[in-house]
């Protein structure tokens, strides 16, 4: 078993990542899963601008043929030299898990295989197939601490040699997190704003990356919880006009599922009703939102939460990725939610 914890990938990154030839990464956090299978590949040393050598796949693409995994890592590439496999969206397919166990029993001596999943649970049949094996590099990618984000912060802003105030950085901090390509481009917009300016102070935060008009943040969030779409739909309509960024509500949102996440994990282990884990995990939310909050988790179960904080997740990276299309992606999502909780309401 290789399990590479968050504070040794970098080391791993520089000096060991080379040894492996098949690797596993997963967590709730897509954009690191992302960012970091991307780390990979370049160690790898195929040239990845090759189609030959790089082979990409969505885990789509082997539901109908379960055996392609195995024939793309055997063939032999068209001009020789060594070849990647890269999957995306992975899960616990059986065909990949299948698949996976064969290569990891004996690996390719010149092929690589990066497979990137979404949050797996512990005994899951990747994770298992991953984490007996000797062979496999498993890099789990949970959400960046305050201690990552102040790194991230600081390595973006000395790329630009900007300093940030005390203030500033609070401010910054509590807009970013869950998802780690969504929080790297943000400081990047910030550092491009601020660029030649030397310091950033709390109005540059604000302006750029935006107040999050947390008022109606969190009244387009409470309108998700309750399942009231047509309220939902009015704040993001207020959300709109004041030209508070999407993404935000996005965020918000799925910082309010990691929550629910929490205690309802606290409430299925020590068996207590949600009144009392309110007055534990939930002390700090506003009086008037901890009603809202108890109902939902007497409506949600905690897979619901997990199913829901990946999609959540996904559309975060997606608002990454086509920002022009960032407010249709967050009101369809974000309505869809709406719809669940309404169900289970």
């Amino acid at each position: 078993m290789a399990e590479i914890k968050s504070h040794e990938f970098e080391g791993f990154l520089q000096s060991a990542a080379r040894n492996y030839r098949l690797f596993v990464i997963y967590g709730p956090d897509r954009g690191l899963v992302s960012e970091r299978a991307a780390q990979i590949a370049g160690k790898t040393g195929v040239d990845l601008n090759d189609p030959f050598s790089l082979i990409k796949l969505d885990v789509g693409d082997l539901h109908n043929d379960a055996g392609r995994l195995l024939d793309e890592v055997n063939a032999i590439g068209l001009f020789g030299g060594e070849k990647l496999v890269w999957i995306r969206g992975a899960a616990n397919e059986k065909g990949l898990v299948d698949s996976l166990q064969i290569i990891a029993d004996n690996p390719p001596d010149a092929s690589f295989v990066i497979v990137e999943a979404g949050d797996l649970k512990k005994g899951s049949g990747l994770r298992k197939v991953a984490e007996t094996s000797r062979a496999v590099a498993t890099i789990p990618c949970y959400s960046d601490d305050i201690r990552a984000l102040n790194g991230l912060i600081d390595t973006e802003l000395a790329n630009e040699n900007l300093r940030i105030t005390p203030a500033a950085r609070q401010i910054l901090l509590e807009l970013l997190g869950g998802d780690r390509i969504a929080s790297r481009n943000e400081v990047r917009k910030l550092a491009l704003y601020c660029r030649g300016q030397g310091t950033i102070e709390e109005d540059h935060v604000v302006d750029i990356i935006g107040d999050a008009s947390a008022v109606s943040a969190d009244d387009a969030v409470d309108a998700i919880l309750k399942g009231d779409s047509e309220a939902f739909l009015n704040s993001m309509q207020k959300i709109a006009s004041s030209k508070t960024p999407m993404f935000l509500v996005l965020q918000g949102c799925l910082r309010q599922f990691q929550l629910l996440d929490m205690m309802r994990t606290e409430m299925d282990e020590k068996r207590v009703p949600p009144a009392q884990v309110m007055q534990t995990l939930g002390r700090h939310l506003h009086f008037r939102r901890k009603p809202i909050v108890e109902q939902a988790l007497k409506s949600w179960t905690a897979p619901a939460i997990a199913r829901e904080m990946n999609r959540l997740q996904a559309a975060i990276l997606q608002t990454r990725q086509r920002a022009s299309l960032e407010d249709t992606i967050a009101t369809q999502t974000l309505l869809a939610t709406t719809l669940q909780s309404a169900r289970k309401g």
